[in-house]
């Protein structure tokens, strides 16, 4: 590969930031490339190819159904769309626009962000709630359930949840009003893992669709995503991503993905055309999820750790710089490598002159403002771990201007 990226005047980098896609993700197991290759080797009918993925990820997670979408951004903008069109293929047809059609997504307010977008792009309308004080500091008070479920009215398609560690109100009270007030509820749960547990956990407390990243700690392939849950919603996103052209009567939906024989008729290619996932990514994702599965998390964290003791072994003591070993804390069993400085101007420096190393190095610097840079063992290869260590050595006590 390296050859490869030469021919083609591409700088390699170090990826010790995390499965950022900025940075190409992370790095693919043996095994999976191999059924990558393997698959791209034949030829096959997408809806069965998502059927055989769907028994998969339903194993893995415990939904009724479950797709193989581009990411997990795509997947969010094929839940939204599931959500407004549901089995309507006239519906499907009119989106982005979503006139005469519930497309009113209720979020709380601290759980906006930029990826929220994939729901706005499909034809949806974001309704903030609560008061966000825990967040910008001047009080305790979040959003509380029944300010949700004030929100929802005939235009809600669906309420919308951000999984984090600090998400409020939690997840079972959201779905409890959402559901008694007959609309589903979406969860973008894109990288909350490990731990494993979520697999299972966001649909055990209400969730009726939820979406995963393939290309994080899953460790498929960089454009792939999840999209699992109910049946019929799971169908309709299928559905709104699958190439239709073919005479109606040809369609034959898999028993996968029965709701799809209700409907009266085909839509036309749907909003999520350019969602699609190609049978390497497919394959590739299915092979790392019962990977992922399969492996017992205490190996997966010695393994990590491992890494990251290589990179301590070759920095050896760098005066200005504590290097300590600390859990991620949002992602249990994921170990980080803390490196602090003096101060954030010291932690600047030692970013940049990573950066300029060749190869470069990009750490993750989201605690910059504190002085702390971490290294991520994610994406890093086991090659690579002392080289890293080597260049932290170089960045020890570097003064203003040196």
């Amino acid at each position: 590969m390296t050859g490869l990226l030469e021919s083609l005047g591409i700088p390699r980098i170090i990826n010790a930031y995390g499965t950022n896609t900025r940075l190409s993700g992370g790095l693919l197991a043996e095994e999976v490339l191999a059924a990558m290759a393997e698959a791209a080797r034949g030829t096959v009918e997408m809806p069965s190819l998502q059927a055989a993925a769907s028994r998969v990820i339903a194993e893995a997670t415990g939904a009724e159904a479950g797709i193989v979408t581009s990411g997990a951004s795509a997947a969010l903008l094929l839940g939204a769309a599931a959500c407004m069109a549901r089995l309507d293929p006239g519906a499907m047809n009119q989106l982005p626009d979503a006139a005469g059609l519930p497309n009113e997504f209720v979020t709380v307010r601290s759980q906006r962000n930029m990826y929220d977008r994939a729901i706005r792009v499909a034809g949806g309308r974001i309704i903030e709630v609560g008061i966000p004080d825990r967040i910008s500091g001047p009080g305790v008070r979040d959003a509380a359930p029944w300010e949700i479920a004030e929100a929802i009215g005939p235009r809600t398609a669906a309420v919308f949840w951000l999984a984090g560690p600090d998400s409020l109100p939690p997840l079972p009270a959201v779905a409890k009003v959402a559901h008694a007030r007959g609309v589903p509820v979406l969860v973008d749960a894109a990288a909350q893992l490990p731990p494993r547990e979520n697999l299972r956990r966001f649909l055990a407390e209400g969730a009726d669709l939820v979406c995963f990243s393939g290309g994080k700690a899953i460790g498929g392939p960089q454009a792939s995503g999840i999209l699992a849950g109910r049946r019929d919603l799971v169908s309709s996103a299928l559905l709104q991503m699958l190439d239709l052209d073919l005479p109606e009567e040809q369609f034959a939906p898999p028993r996968e993905f029965a709701p799809l024989a209700q409907l009266r008729g085909l839509p036309h290619h749907g909003i999520g055309r350019s969602c699609k996932a190609g049978k390497e990514e497919v394959v590739g994702l299915l092979v790392a999820l019962r990977r992922f599965v399969a492996e017992d998390p205490a190996d997966r964290t010695a393994r990590w750790t491992a890494r990251l003791r290589a990179v301590m072994d070759a920095a050896g003591t760098v005066p200005g710089i504590a290097l300590t070993l600390a859990p991620d804390g949002a992602k249990p069993g994921l170990p980080l490598l803390l490196l602090r400085f003096a101060d954030a101007a010291a932690a600047a420096r030692a970013e940049a002159r990573l950066r300029a190393h060749s190869p470069a190095i990009h750490l993750d610097a989201s605690r910059l403002r504190q002085g702390v840079l971490a290294v991520n063992p994610i994406a890093l290869a086991d090659a690579d771990a002392a080289l890293v260590g080597r260049a932290l050595a170089g960045c020890g006590d570097d003064p203003p201007g040196g």
